[in-house]
């Protein structure tokens, strides 16, 4: 229990005897679902900075469906937390919340919403009764005590709260939206975010968002994402993956791993349900969305955009609704592929600019209009520093393990004296979502595994086997390859590049090809799969040139030549 006095330093017993800190006013954060409580973790280090004048408890209300990983987070970041019960024991001088559905106890505090989203754009289940509420605005008895301040982001937000919510009136707070200010702040560090994620400058990353609830895009095609990765060929493309922090707090992190585990398995780019999205959004080159406000976000940056579902409980008249009417739908049974490369040809960067004006105000001043708002409530004077500007996200960390085993397709054209080997690879735990052309005298298709592929019966089935890691000298490939064509006597092929540069491709005959590319390094499958089609075709594998053709855009010159064969005694 607490001591009897109210408290003005963290949270424990007679708390007040023990504290180092005295600061003069105690603001109390309400944490009640993961997605609010990560909007206020991200914002106020940058509105307190430096300033011991205010104590900072947080107080944990359990009362909400989504509540499962909120302690976790917020020990994760080093909070003393209080149980909810005790809050009346704290004495705040100010409540700060980004959930709008707290039980704020009897008192006169004031209490600040800060919206988690893109203002009330959503109707969502009622905790208190069996009906739909709008989300983002507190119970009517919150807002007839005028204790609630709602922070906006729009004046058309403020409009829309006084027609549904009269009561509402002169308790609305414009700022802005820290989280969009960020984004726009973030994108001159694009490059080391797509870096960071495993992004190389030739591929497309293909960002999918999904809110939670029925009506969103995972739970209207779970599906979808092993079906892109399938129709996007992996050298050209990365899949990636932003999961509503509801998804992951109603049905854990085991069941989605366990729904996604091909799209995993094939390279899938799942970022966790906290901070990581927002540089993932940054670095996207395509965002496939539903009515959620990541998809709102991701369109205001300038990011092309198809919608891949749109829920009726979208909220008419909002920004997110009109957006609804602007982008393009993605047709699920149509070709995924043609879609992506059709909006990214089609896209201009202010396609979006309307929808963005009626969402964002006052852009790249949020923290700042908010540390002015958090100071009025606290009755405190702003700090003398200057005032805070968006801070640039930090880089992410790459959350996608690698991918071991592929659906080669070759294609080979030989109308110039230089043959030109077209390679299209795609992650074979999805070939079931794709589709495999028919083989022909010029084009064919055959199954390579990496190394360290976790199933045998893969790595059994494999005509093509590749090292993943460079040998560091000649006789290590070459040893590898032999043990590996023993080990397997299925296998056409196997190969292994070589520190320095060159990759080594033996033949089940014997025969060794030596393979160099005149430009960048390729990993050996590439160099592998140029083998297998010349092979196939029976064409010269010895001092021949050959044009490989990586999908559509890039290209490199491989040299082959045969390895001699030492003579045997």
């Amino acid at each position: 229990m607490f001591g009897s006095l109210p408290l003005r330093a963290p949270v424990g017993r007679d708390a007040h005897r023990w504290s180092t800190f005295r600061g003069e006013r105690t603001l109390v954060i309400a944490a009640r679902t993961v997605t609010s409580t990560v909007r206020v973790l991200e914002t106020l280090p940058d509105l307190l900075r430096d300033d011991a004048r205010v104590t900072v408890v947080f107080a944990y209300d359990p009362t909400s469906a989504f509540n499962e990983g909120v302690l976790e987070l917020l020990h994760a970041a080093g909070c003393r937390v209080a149980p909810w019960e005790q809050l009346g024991q704290i004495a705040p001088d100010l409540i700060l919340s980004a959930s709008e559905n707290i039980d704020v106890p009897e008192g006169d505090c004031p209490v600040l919403v800060l919206p988690h989203g893109v203002g009330f754009q959503k109707f969502v289940p009622d905790s208190r009764s069996p009906h739909e509420r709008l989300s983002g605005v507190v119970p009517d008895s919150l807002l007839e005590s005028g204790r609630a301040w709602l922070a906006v982001s729009h004046p058309a937000q403020e409009e829309q709260l006084l027609a549904t919510h009269p009561k509402s009136a002169g308790h609305t707070l414009l700022v802005g939206d820290p989280c969009f200010d960020e984004l726009v702040s973030s994108h001159k560090r694009r490059r080391a975010y797509r870096e960071a994620l495993g992004v190389a400058e030739h591929q497309r990353l293909v960002m999918v968002s999904s809110t939670w609830g029925p009506t969103s895009l995972l739970g209207r095609f779970p599906q979808l994402l092993p079906r892109l990765i399938a129709q996007l060929p992996c050298d050209e493309y990365r899949v990636g993956a932003i999961v509503h922090p509801n998804v992951w707090s109603a049905h854990g992190a085991w069941q989605i791993r366990t729904l996604q585990s091909s799209a995993l398995d094939a390279g899938l780019l799942l970022m966790p349900a906290i901070h990581a999205w927002r540089p993932a959004l940054v670095a996207a080159d395509v965002l496939i969305g539903d009515h959620g406000s990541v998809t709102l976000y991701g369109a205001a940056a300038g990011t092309p955009l198809l919608l891949a579902a749109f829920g009726d409980d979208a909220v008419p008249g909002t920004a997110v609704h009109t957006l609804s009417s602007a982008a393009p739908r993605l047709d699920t049974r149509g070709s995924l592929r043609r879609q992506v490369e059709d909006v990214i040809r089609e896209h201009t960067p202010q396609r979006y600019a309307t929808v963005t004006t009626q969402a964002f105000a006052e852009p790249g001043h949020a923290l700042a209009r908010l540390r002015t708002a958090l100071y009025r409530l606290l009755k405190l004077p702003e700090p003398s520093s200057l005032p805070p500007t968006p801070p640039v996200l930090p880089v992410p960390d790459p959350p996608a393990a690698p991918v071991t085993s592929w659906q080669v397709t070759t294609g080979i054209t030989e109308d110039t004296a230089t043959p030109t080997v077209t390679v299209r690879r795609f992650p074979a735990t999805v070939t079931a979502y794709g589709t495999t052309p028919p083989e022909t005298a010029a084009l064919f298709t055959h199954l390579a595994c990496a190394d360290d592929e976790r199933d045998r019966r893969l790595t059994e089935s494999a005509s093509v086997l590749v090292r993943r890691r460079p040998a560091s000298v000649t006789i290590e490939a070459l040893r590898w390859i032999g043990n590996t064509l023993a080990e397997l006597p299925g296998s056409l092929l196997a190969a292994s590049a070589v520190s320095g540069g060159g990759c080594l491709v033996g033949l089940r005959d014997g025969r060794v090809v030596e393979a160099a590319a005149t430009g960048r390094a390729l990993d050996a499958g590439l160099p592998a799969a140029v083998v297998y089609a010349l092979l196939r075709a029976g064409l010269s594998l010895d001092d021949a040139q050959v044009a490989l053709r990586i999908g559509d855009s890039r290209n490199e010159d491989v040299l082959l030549r045969l390895r001699p064969t030492p003579p045997t005694c």
